[in-house]
């Protein structure tokens, strides 16, 4: 018999809620005089309000997204959703100062232990706005600088302001426009020249309140030849209305710069969780997205990497996990502007019940490069008969001198394998977790061990009766 990890996950971890009395309130609904009482509660210059007003004319103007994925959307309803609920502008920098609720949740999904353990900083965020920041001092002393998106506006609008908005334009999609309407919340990071940040950085985003909207942005830069690792979890309860989530991250890494962003996200399945996550490799800088979506009604996410420098290298490794009534449609985008860049893309699936995968992907290497190399592979695994998976490559190649290879798979869980295990004293939804955490383990083996336990685990509670 195996034995089970010491380390306890429990399926509903995330399900529960605290009735709250928020301070600020911009009311349901989405129109001008709600991005203005958000600007305006925030404190805001002139520019960002104007930002934001702007972004709300692409919103308004802005189709929904039309193929056949997007059906679900229409169930989005814009004109119920709450855009900001904050109890505070200024997070803590102590533990012993957050609000006793807020406190509460923390502590219950374990946020001061990692802290404590393995975390250089974490931030927490509560709704609309970060409700924790802390950093350890020696990383302050040598110009990191890691706050919320508001306080990087203020605090550093020089550096700030200088990629805001650059690497993924308002315009880009719909979903973008609303972001850039109504953000709050969200991480700014950056490390100076030559600064190697060696433990990881955390953002924790928690919805709390029902029929609400959650728009963090967050933006981070590595200088020259510096290096970070960022990681972020996210949870909600279950409710019965749906749920928004919408955020934007913006990564840029100069020269010789190194950022690992590693995502778990366990969302309820009432959330609609619609993301835009890009970076910006310049040369010989590697971008890296690690990515784990279990959980969500819909989770639509592509992280991409602009590979603008030579020898740039842009990597995604995700992991997706529909269970009954979900759809996990994430991708990755690689788009090659420099000579002998390089990217790599590993998607891994699982379709359990009647839950939908799709893997929708776009790598375009234009002719006038030489040297550039592209590297996908997307593996699929369906446990039921209703179970279903689609694989969308877009590969666009030309030129002589660039070299792309690509390769997809679909397999059920072997039947054999499953009644071998069961006759070495393994139940069969043991032997079922076993064989999934079997084939995504060379994935998993890229997550800091702490990542690494509980995806594992959230895999194994996510199989409990997707057997027979």
């Amino acid at each position: 018999m195996i034995n089970p990890s010491p380390i306890e996950i429990d399926r509903d971890k995330g399900n529960f809620s605290y009735e709250t009395d928020y301070e600020f309130d911009a009311g349901v609904g989405l129109n001008e005089e709600v991005v203005k009482y958000i600007s305006q509660v925030k404190g805001e210059d002139e520019w960002i309000t104007d930002f934001r007003l702007k972004a709300l004319n692409v919103f308004n103007r802005l189709p929904m997204p039309t193929h056949w994925a997007s059906k679900d959307l229409e169930n989005i309803h814009f004109e119920k959703i709450r855009y900001y609920l904050a109890k505070g502008q200024k997070p803590s920098r102590t533990w012993e100062e957050v609000p006793d609720e807020v406190k509460e949740t923390f502590e219950r999904l374990g946020i001061p232990e990692q802290e404590r353990k393995f975390l250089a900083g974490v931030e927490a965020q509560f709704d609309s706005e970060a409700a924790y920041s802390r950093m350890k001092d020696n990383l302050e002393k040598e110009g990191v600088i890691f706050v919320g998106s508001t306080e990087g506006l203020k605090e550093y609008p020089e550096i700030f302001r200088k990629f805001f908005g650059k690497v993924i334009p308002t315009g880009d999609n719909k979903f973008a426009a609303l972001n850039s309407a109504v953000f709050s919340g969200g991480s700014f990071i950056y490390v100076p020249p030559g600064v190697k940040v060696s433990q990881p950085l955390q953002a924790y985003f928690r919805i709390n309140a029902e029929n609400f909207g959650q728009f963090e942005r967050t933006l981070i830069i590595a200088d020259e030849g510096a290096e970070v690792t960022y990681m972020e979890g996210c949870t909600a309860p279950k409710f019965e209305t749906s749920t928004l989530h919408s955020a934007v991250v913006e990564l840029v890494a100069l020269k010789g710069a190194k950022i690992q962003y590693i995502t778990v996200q366990n969302w309820s399945n009432n959330v609609f969780n619609l993301v835009t996550k890009r970076g910006l490799a310049e040369e010989d800088a590697e971008i890296k997205w690690i990515d784990c979506n279990i959980g969500s009604r819909l989770t639509m996410k592509y992280p991409g990497v602009i590979l603008n420098g030579r020898r740039a290298r842009g990597e995604v490794l995700s992991i997706a996990l529909a269970n009954n009534g979900q759809h996990q449609d994430t991708g990755a985008k690689m788009i090659h502007r420099a000579d002998e860049t390089t990217s790599n893309i590993i998607s891994k699936s699982i379709s359990v019940g009647e839950g939908c995968a799709t893997y929708r992907g776009q790598v375009h290497i234009p002719e006038h490069l030489k040297g550039c190399k592209n590297n996908t592979e997307c593996d699929a695994l369906l446990i039921n008969t209703n179970s279903r998976t689609d694989t969308f490559p877009a590969i666009t190649v030309r030129g002589d001198d660039n070299s792309v290879q690509h390769e997809a798979s679909v397999s059920k869980v072997s039947a054999e394998q499953i009644f071998y295990m069961m006759q070495r004293g393994l139940s069969e939804g043991e032997a079922m977790s076993l064989s999934v955490n079997g084939f995504v383990n060379d994935l998993t083996k890229f997550f800091p061990m702490e990542y690494s336990v509980e995806l594992k685990r959230l895999i194994e509670l996510e199989m409990e009766g997707s057997v027979g």
